[in-house]
């Protein structure tokens, strides 16, 4: 396998491109320094082709999770096209931004009104602008990631002006004015005395309660509803993001698996399929004071994006994808957890099973365990890595390769453990652990 055109590319980038890449979940030295392979040059399926023309089955992030019916899914890809074909922009707006905003209202009932926006991180930051406009309050506590945006790496600020406080360790706050100190406060999942502090701490003045619903792990009993009890006792907007929850347990949030109802929910990722596309969902009273705002872009008013979304979510429900995603996240988990069972390794799985987190439990040894993996992983032919992200195109047949795969590098990790040779085993560095997301 030759992956140095790649690399090469990559080297070159790092030189004009600060950081290398515009994502920091796809820099290469995120999973395999110097050797991840870094740029395709088609992907289709589940399948992935560099720039040296090896070919790898992704069984890793897919897109940084964007992609669930899998890469250049037709169907979608046929909408796009055809949406070229009629012209993307034009003086007027298009057609679909009506018809998707009505599904996605049809979809979540609760919901009355929709705002569109093409990533996630600026979905975030309109639905806490229109947030703090409907409450005339400044102050917003939240849980999990959210984003690059001012609003909430302001709470890396810490109370000392001349340090700051690592709430997110790995994202820096350089360049986020002090003045938004205390702005936006973090609370813990599954903790509801954590949020009783953050309210008493800040009573009356919290715009929003800002959360993923469901991540890493499930929330206990009671915890949702605690949630939107404190939203509502405080007068605060409740606030799901769903950017990378949603569209994997059903065709839709993931919170209407739980029967709790937010005041808005924001999508983006996966409901387009590999096209930009975010969704701002919400009751009328809270979406309606977007109008005492500005909130305002050219591009969210394309038609490439909506033409995607109503493709991919028709598709997702006539063919009941969550059922596959959960099916085949279930799977690899599986696979795991007997190959780790047959060879002794200590292993964790978090995350909803269309969602899963592989952990190699082994202190400080732990993250090269984790890139040895990736590597013996990629001479296989498999884009592979602690994530595991479902698609529709996973095929029992990519599974069962996975599978045989994992048992021949879980057999060789087992063996430099007992050597006390994982180090020597890798061809280079570790790979970069980047942030860590709040629980």
């Amino acid at each position: 396998m030759n992956c140095h055109t790649g690399i090469d590319l990559y080297k070159r980038a790092r030189n004009i491109i600060p950081g290398g890449t515009h994502l920091l979940s796809k820099r290469p030295e995120m999973f395999l320094p110097g050797q991840w392979p870094a740029y395709y040059s088609r992907s289709r399926g589940v399948e992935i082709t560099d720039l040296d023309g090896n070919r790898f089955i992704d069984m890793s992030i897919c897109g940084v999770g964007a992609c669930i019916l899998g890469y250049a899914d037709p169907d979608v890809d046929a909408a796009v096209k055809s949406a070229i074909d009629n012209g993307t922009m034009s003086t007027l707006n298009c057609p679909e931004e009506v018809e998707l905003a009505e599904l996605l209202c049809e979809l979540h009932p609760w919901a009355d009104m929709v705002r569109f926006a093409r990533g996630g991180g600026e979905a975030m930051s309109i639905a806490v602008r229109i947030a703090r406009a409907a409450t005339g309050r400044d102050r917003v506590a939240f849980c999990g990631y959210h984003g690059w945006h001012d609003w909430y790496l302001a709470a890396n600020l810490a109370d000392d002006g001349n340090l700051d406080g690592q709430l997110l360790p790995g994202l820096e706050p350089a360049g986020i004015p002090r003045c938004l100190r205390a702005t936006a406060v973090p609370f813990n999942y599954n903790q509801p005395e954590s949020l009783e502090a953050v309210v008493q701490e800040h009573d009356g003045k919290l715009a929003a309660i800002i959360m993923e619903p469901v991540r890493h792990s499930e929330p206990e009993d009671g915890f949702l509803r605690h949630v939107r009890e404190t939203a509502d006792k405080t007068g605060a907007v409740l606030i799901f993001d769903e950017v990378t929850s949603g569209w994997r347990m059903n065709t839709g949030g993931i919170h209407l698996s739980y029967g709790i109802n937010p005041d808005m929910a924001v999508f983006a990722k996966g409901m387009s399929n590999g096209y930009p596309m975010a969704a701002i969902t919400g009751i009328r009273p809270v979406m309606e004071s977007a109008q005492k705002t500005f909130i305002s872009s050219t591009y969210w008013t394309e038609r490439i994006g909506p033409a995607a979304a109503l493709a991919a979510i028709r598709k997702m429900r006539s063919h009941n994808v969550p059922e596959h995603l959960n099916r085949t996240g279930d799977c690899v988990r599986k696979a795991w957890r007997q190959a780790a069972d047959e060879y002794g390794l200590r292993i964790s799985i978090k995350g909803i099973p269309p969602l899963s987190i592989l952990s190699f439990e082994y202190g400080k040894m732990s993250q090269e365990i984790h890139t040895l993996f990736t590597q013996e992983m990629l001479n296989r032919g498999f884009l592979s890595s602690k994530a595991f992200y479902a698609t529709y195109a996973h095929r029992e047949e990519h599974v069962n390769a996975y599978e045989n795969a994992v048992i021949e590098v879980f057999k060789t990790i087992a063996g430099a453990i007992d050597k006390n040779s994982v180090h020597e085993s890798l061809h280079g560095p570790a790979a970069h652990t980047g942030f860590k997301r709040l629980a």
